[in-house]
């Protein structure tokens, strides 16, 4: 059980079903809030759980920032609850405008250009109409016309292929990508830790079979009635054009029921803010630290 605050636990996969109880009733918008993000970034984040007037509340330690509570996932006596989490932390991070609008007291507000999250329409990118995606159409038309991709669910038989993937990809990593060592060595265990337990965590995902390989693979899982949050979805950089193709096709069927796709964050990489941005996103959901 998670405890009343000012006591917290660690986050364990048992905490899983009383967590998403809070989620599901909450519909969160920012990506940052579902049980197995939470989950699988713990040994980074190092997340506590705790209770405060009836909200969950999230405190996170992680090495590279100061400690922060993400919003509390609940309607009850907010301002309470957020001057009891600035209490034992200096801030909230990841704060949605959804959520500082609950809110009446001025805080010190920050916004997060670095955490937004790139929401896009499900529609336009099964179907990657019009000249904004000639480029990415182009690249879907090469990589077709030199391989015989296939695309399957992800089950038990998949993980191995998978695994070694993410491996390939972890050595091979743009500096750029990293950020830094340590945070792109959490970034692959947090990849690792959302394949071992995809099941128990209750993701979906496909992965690409090419000349009997996985050269590809996409997790994800529902965000709100209208959103699928994409965790994680990696391509062989050797393959032009796999990328975009996974993308669409994930779009087209895994995807499908949901109006909206969130693919999380930049992390202010400049590269990766380029290629989301060229995917045109419907809108960003603006993210903020608020402190005292």
């Amino acid at each position: 059980m998670i405890p009343e605050f000012p006591r917290m636990k660690p986050v364990e996969i048992t905490d899983r079903d009383q967590v998403n109880r809070y989620l599901d009733a909450c519909q969160p918008e920012i990506c940052e809030l579902t049980f197995a993000n939470i989950y699988i970034w713990r040994h980074w984040e190092k997340p506590q759980l705790t209770l405060i007037n009836e909200n969950l509340c999230i405190f996170c330690q992680p090495p590279d920032e100061l400690p922060y509570f993400l919003e509390p996932v609940g309607n009850n006596r907010l301002e309470e609850t957020v001057k009891a989490c600035l209490s034992v932390a200096p801030r909230l991070s990841r704060v949605s405008e959804k959520f500082l609008k609950k809110i009446r007291t001025r805080y010190n507000t920050r916004e997060d250009r670095d955490n937004f999250d790139y929401v896009y329409s499900t529609e336009e990118l099964a179907n990657l109409k019009g000249k904004k995606y000639d480029g990415k159409r182009n690249l879907i038309r090469k990589f077709e016309q030199n391989h015989r991709g296939e695309i399957r669910a992800l089950t038990d038989s998949e993980l191995e292929g998978c695994l070694k993937l993410v491996e390939r990809w972890e050595a091979s990593s743009p500096q750029e990508n990293r950020t830094m060592d340590e945070r792109g060595r959490a970034a692959a265990q947090a990849i690792k830790e959302a394949l071992v337990n995809f099941g128990l965590l209750g993701l979906s995902g496909k992965v690409a079979i090419i000349d009997n390989e996985v050269e590809g693979f996409c997790l994800g899982e529902k965000l709100n009635r209208e959103t699928v949050v994409v965790h994680v979805e990696l391509a062989s950089r050797e393959i032009a054009g796999l990328h975009q193709f996974l993308n669409r096709e994930c779009a087209r069927t895994i995807w499908q029921e949901y109006k909206y796709i969130n693919r999380e964050q930049d992390a202010g990489i400049p590269g990766l803010r380029q290629a989301k941005l060229s995917y045109h996103p419907a809108f960003l959901v603006k993210k903020y630290d608020i402190s005292k």
